[in-house]
């Protein structure tokens, strides 16, 4: 990733004939422990239909944590930290359920995901509870960044 303190961890997969289990997340993952956050919420988010676009924000404190479990999406993340070794710098990832991994986004990072499948769903973990009478997050427009990525980042290109 060129984004300090991004990551893409992969999870192991325990199957048997009854079907599948992955852990997601733990408090001692050094990703957590190692980043000074805790986990303080969870929850889901669920897109109908493809192509839906959630995106641009970021946090002052909160870490992020993304999995999909259904699914597949595109994440798009840029850098926003003045202070970062790689401000303004961007990274894309796809994540399916297909081979799950954890999504890192540390504060300050610009991110958002667009699901690529009918019926994706994500399960986000959080440092902090969503505090909807002052929310730790600023909006920027899904396009907000084209010039910085060099066109529009939610465009599904073929190889």
């Amino acid at each position: 990733m060129n984004i300090d303190g991004v990551r893409v961890v992969p999870l192991t997969v325990h199957e048997d004939d009854r079907g599948y289990l992955f852990e997601m997340i733990h408090k001692s993952d050094p990703f957590v422990s190692g980043a000074g956050a805790e986990i303080r919420q969870v929850y889901c988010v669920g897109d109908r239909i493809e192509k839906i676009i959630r995106a641009f924000h970021k946090h002052d404190h909160l870490h992020d944590w993304f999995c999909i479990v259904k699914g597949a999406a595109k994440f798009v993340l840029v850098d926003d930290r003045k202070d970062s070794a790689s401000f303004q710098k961007y990274d894309q990832v796809v994540l399916s359920d297909r081979s799950p991994k954890v999504l890192v986004v540390p504060p300050g990072v610009y991110h958002g995901w667009m699901s690529l499948e009918p019926d994706t769903i994500m399960i986000s973990t959080a440092s902090h509870e969503y505090n909807r009478e002052k929310p730790d997050e600023y909006r920027v427009p899904p396009n907000h960044f084209n010039t910085l990525l060099g066109g529009d980042p939610w465009e599904i290109k073929g190889k």
